[in-house]
């Protein structure tokens, strides 16, 4: 009877740790082959809004740009890229439907593809009529069914848009029905890996009982919102795997949130961009009435000269579309933008320039001086009774030339110590709301903007001021003989 009883111990032991074995891996498959599949839907997803995001913009605002340049004659019909973007975007609408699961998406594409054609018949028709020598009145009607075209075609990839934001909001819901699954599941296996124990043998319950006690803290800090958490992988075959998906799955996480905070930076950059062009109109306008009073002066030297002026400052504002320019391009800006307000306030205001000739082919962001020049006029000089100086000097910091300081000074109204200490913190923090910025918008702008270019290699604007003596604005960044 005993030896029976011996065997019988042994089996149960032996058919107790095959079960344990089979309950803990079919969970851990079932999670790894669900996490893979909705990893991929999600990638497919992102890829999938990234690439209609952007032949969205190449067909709504870069092909009827580079069709008004070529009917403008800015560029001639050889060299404009208008095909080369059509092919971008068919090429992105292939690939979007070769890869679309949904009938839905599938749809919407297609109706994309098919307002792609007709926007690629529009675009060649125009191209023919330009060669055979249409009136520009033709050319600018061909233009506008064109942007039409554009438009419809940007509301179609909207709602293709909208359609791949509702298949991930139905997939975050999937994941979320998977994890209770999961979590039942694991309920349940702790539960029979508890009575089993009781009736085999203590050390199966250590086994398993702590590895899944960490995925469930693991899982609670994840779900707490903290993508930095990981757990002890537990040295058990069936529960390693699914400790080393989870650890790798909040890496993963962690990773593309970095990725869409890298995102930001960049969509910060195109509205720092946005920001440049709003300084324009405001200056155009005081320019060109200008102009007009001292032609009806008959001041035409003055003219030549303010036109003149006029002309480069904006040559170098665009650019040609570069986002870095020479300081020697830079100083010219500022120079041409002095002229004209020199002539504009011919009695309140005097200027110098000064730089060493070395730095003229170093590279910088551009326009970071000319808003720094306009708020020591408007707010500094402008206040001031009797004529004032106003001094930019851009030197090496160094002897060894790794940085250069630009200098913008006034002898103008100046800062009182209180409202000095206001700016700093503004420039420092910001405001929730801009407006609130009041007279440093400007030089938040630029502050921002050098902060986004150069990093952690800038220490942005700092100033200098007393009440009725003057500022001193200034900022170093590193040379650099190219584009960063």
């Amino acid at each position: 009877m005993k030896v029976k009883r011996n065997k019988s111990l042994k089996r149960t032991l032996f058919i107790t740790y095959v079960f344990l074995l089979i309950i803990t891996v079919i969970p851990t498959i079932y999670s790894i082959i669900v996490f893979q599949i909705h990893t991929q839907q999600y990638n497919q997803i992102i890829s999938n809004v990234s690439t209609a995001n952007k032949i969205n913009s190449i067909a709504k605002k870069d092909i009827p740009a580079e069709l008004w340049d070529i009917i403008c004659g800015k560029k001639t019909i050889k060299d404009g890229k208008q095909y080369v973007m059509l092919e971008e975007i068919t090429k992105g609408l292939d690939d979007m439907l070769s890869s679309e699961k949904e009938a839905s998406g599938r749809q919407t594409l297609k109706v994309a593809s098919r307002a792609n054609t007709t926007l690629f018949r529009n675009v060649h028709m125009l191209i023919n009529q330009m060669g055979s020598g249409s009136s520009v009145t033709q050319n600018e009607n061909a233009l506008d069914e064109i942007r039409t075209i554009t438009a419809l075609f940007s509301d179609i990839m909207q709602d293709f848009i909208v359609e791949e934001i509702e298949s991930a909001y139905k997939t975050n819901l999937s994941i979320k029905n998977t994890s209770i699954i999961l979590t039942v599941l694991q309920t349940i296996i702790t539960i029979l890996a508890v009575l089993i124990s009781i009736n085999s043998f203590i050390t199966v319950s250590a086994a398993i009982q702590k590895p899944i006690n960490d995925m469930e803290k693991l899982s609670t800090k994840v779900a707490k919102g903290e993508l930095t958490a990981q757990m002890d992988i537990p040295h058990v075959d069936e529960l390693d795997t699914l400790a080393e998906n989870l650890n790798t799955m909040t890496k993963q996480i962690d990773l593309l949130i970095q990725k869409n905070m890298e995102e930001q930076k960049n969509f910060q950059k195109a509205e720092m961009k946005a920001l440049q062009a709003q300084i324009t109109p405001h200056f155009l306008y005081n320019t060109f009435d200008t102009i007009v009073w001292l032609a009806e002066e008959e001041k035409y030297d003055q003219v030549i000269r303010i036109t003149k002026a006029f002309s480069d400052f904006l040559r170098i504002s665009l650019s040609k579309g570069h986002e870095w320019i020479t300081i020697q391009q830079e100083l010219e800006h500022i120079k041409n933008y002095l002229t004209i307000q020199q002539i504009r306030y011919a009695d309140i205001l005097k200027y110098e320039i000064e730089a060493e000739p070395e730095l003229a082919d170093y590279k910088i962001i551009k326009l970071v001086l000319q808003p720094l020049v306009e708020n020591a006029i408007y707010h500094g000089i402008k206040n001031k009774r009797g004529r004032g100086m106003l001094k930019v000097k851009v030197s090496f910091t160094d002897k060894d030339h790794k940085a250069i300081r630009f200098l913008v000074e006034d002898n103008g109204a100046g800062f009182t110590e209180e409202r000095l200490k206001e700016v700093r913190r503004e420039l420092a923090r910001g405001a929730e709301d801009s407006e609130k910025l009041t007279s440093v918008y400007g030089l938040y702008n630029v502050n921002k903007k050098l902060k986004l270019y150069y990093g952690e290699k800038t220490e942005g604007l700092e100033i200098e001021s007393e009440a009725g003596k003057g500022s001193r604005i200034f900022f170093t960044i590193p040379c650099s003989e190219k584009e960063e």
